[in-house]
């Protein structure tokens, strides 16, 4: 049998693959030697599909998948397979001369096209590779698959921001990170809808000007796909349910009693799962892609209707920057909700100088340099002379904040805590409180346990590039060598979600405890290189090449691939 052949050529993926480097490399080695397949489980959109294309690309290999409409034909999704009415016994003969079956949607399959797999897996002779959503009602012929012990079962989670972002920048170039954001905050990880919201905006993204960026403001396209995923608030037929959700997408977070909101269709709304009430009772919807949907539906007199008057967006503005600052004096800057600067932002508003600037210090004291300088230019894009936008938007562009190549032994910076980041915070440490000043005492004492404790802190409060630059500092005070590989591994992690940060105390994150060999094949594992690519460079075997990575991973206490670029980049710069 043959036919099994022909579905090869539909396997050519248009969307390019970005990350789970390692997942790949799972599943191909599911396929190799004596092992039987695997199956791949995930929520909807985190691309499970998109991994196991990639993984059996070039090969041999059929393909089925099931349907809602075909649920109750038997045999339905390998119908193109078997050439005839068979019995379950003769389709397993049949299919058994595949080398290799990917079945996808297998959550969707037949009862007799699931035994078949399950069938296929006892029998051994084909290797399968299984595709099921989490969250969905799953054949018990397919569940047992795993639960069986038939075939190893390999989760996904959905992919991490910073994947996501690598992703974007593969299908559009550089964005801005406002932009990048939107798209990430609106597909809420599914890299499906990510896909189609990118090519629908893609003709309106606009150069950054000084940046080599490109950014993308005004509403949100309404593409079938955004249809379908919005589908429960499009379609809503009751009209006080409507009214409820269109006012919020207007207005939200409103009051958990706001004058005239009909709290009947707002408890009707909660229990569909369309609306969110947090635990200070104001009520939001419960997708980000909700409101823009809305309001990019909605006609012009009824936008005018329920928009915000001029007077109550300053008022909100004004609100939200007095949080801001409330809590950069309370020293927390974790992730608070700022829907109204983000909305005017997206949708290509004037945003105020003054809220412009202290949102762009609350993302610069996150570790988000890439942001700050995005909210500063929005802010100088209305008011070009504002002072503090164009100072917040120096600090975040020139990590040395205008001090170059700043001895810390001769000068103390004009933030005192920046002394502590250089290395100098015995100059200082009588003008810090708080957690500052306890970093400040535990760098002084060289004390690695300490250090790491500040850093907790510090993450705990939000300021991530702080906490990675204080674990970056107990790796040299620690006596112990496990515990400075575990320092080092959460510098690493945090000094990722700092969007490219460079500073003294990350560039401690060096390569000195490996081998000429783990060295050269960590850079280029770190320069995007897969294991296999490593292997025909270096004219080594794919194993050797694992066993390189495995070896390095371990003395450098991280076992992500993603995290090496912050390993092999030793930094000049000063702190942002």
């Amino acid at each position: 049998m043959t036919t099994y052949q022909r579905d090869v050529t539909t396997l050519e993926p248009a969307w390019p693959f970005a990350g789970r480097e390692d997942e790949l490399e799972l599943v191909r080695r599911s396929l190799t030697g004596g092992r039987r397949g695997m199956v791949v489980t995930g929520p909807a959109g985190c691309g499970k599909t998109r991994l196991v294309t990639e993984a059996v690309r070039g090969t041999d290999c059929a393909r089925a998948a099931g349907t809602p409409e075909s649920r109750s034909i038997p045999f339905a999704a390998f119908a193109h397979l078997l050439p005839e009415p068979v019995t379950l016994h003769r389709a397993v003969h049949l299919l058994a001369g595949a080398r290799t079956l990917l079945v996808d949607d297998a959550h969707l399959l037949d009862d007799a096209s699931a035994a078949l797999v399950h069938q296929l897996a006892v029998d051994g002779r084909v290797r399968l590779l299984v595709v099921a959503r989490d969250g969905s009602r799953t054949p018990g012929a397919v569940s047992r698959l795993w639960t069986g012990e038939l075939l190893p079962r390999l989760t996904l989670e959905r992919l991490p921001e910073e994947e996501t972002a690598r992703l974007l920048t593969a299908g559009a170039g550089p964005l801005d990170p406002l932009t990048g954001r939107r798209l990430r905050d609106l597909a809420r990880g599914d890299l499906r809808l990510l896909r189609d919201l990118l090519a629908a905006v893609r003709t309106r993204l606009t150069p950054v000007p000084g940046t080599g960026e490109r950014a993308w403001r005004g509403p949100v396209p309404l593409t079938p796909a955004v249809r379908e995923h919005t589908a429960p608030v499009l379609g809503r037929a009751c009209p006080r349910q409507r009214e409820t959700l269109d006012r919020l997408a207007f207005a939200e977070p409103l009051p958990g009693d706001p004058d005239g909101l009909d709290l009947d269709a707002l408890e009707a709304l909660e229990s569909d799962g369309l609306v969110a009430v947090d635990d200070r009772g104001a009520v939001r919807l419960a997708h980000p892609l909700y409101g823009p949907v809305l309001r990019a539906a909605a006609g012009r007199l009824r936008a005018r209707r329920l928009a915000r008057t001029p007077q109550e967006h300053a008022s909100a503005l004004d609100a939200e920057r007095a949080e801001l600052a409330r809590r950069i004096a309370r020293d927390d800057v974790r992730q608070t909700p700022t829907p109204v600067g983000e909305w005017l932002v997206a949708e290509g508003g004037p945003l105020p100088g003054g809220y412009a600037a202290v949102r762009a210090r609350y993302a610069r004291l996150r570790g988000e340099v890439r942001e700050a300088a995005a909210w500063a230019r929005e802010g100088l894009r209305g008011d070009p002379e504002h002072t503090a936008c164009r100072a917040e938007l120096a600090r975040a562009c020139d990590p040395s904040g205008g001090r170059g190549g700043l001895d810390p032994t001769l000068a103390v910076p004009a933030d005192p805590y920046d002394a502590v980041r250089l290395g100098a915070p015995e100059k200082v440490i009588d003008r810090l409180s708080g957690v500052f000043a306890r970093h400040a005492d535990a760098l002084a004492r060289a004390d690695g346990p300490a250090l790491d404790e500040v850093a907790g802190e510090l993450e705990r409060r939000g300021f991530t590039l702080f906490a990675a630059e204080a674990h970056a500092q107990a790796v040299g005070a620690h006596r112990d060598p496990r515990a400075a590989r575990r320092s080092r591994a959460r510098a690493v992690a945090l000094a990722r979600r700092c969007q490219g940060a460079r500073t003294p105390a990350l560039a401690g994150l060096a390569l000195g405890e490996l081998t000429a060999r783990q060295r050269q094949i960590v850079t280029l594992a770190a320069a995007g290189l897969s294991n296999r690519q490593i292997a025909e460079r270096l004219t080594l075997s794919i194993r050797t090449v694992g066993n390189h990575l495995y070896g390095a991973y371990a003395r450098l206490g991280t076992g992500d691939r993603a995290a090496l670029p912050w390993l092999t980049d030793a930094p000049e710069a000063q702190p942002a």
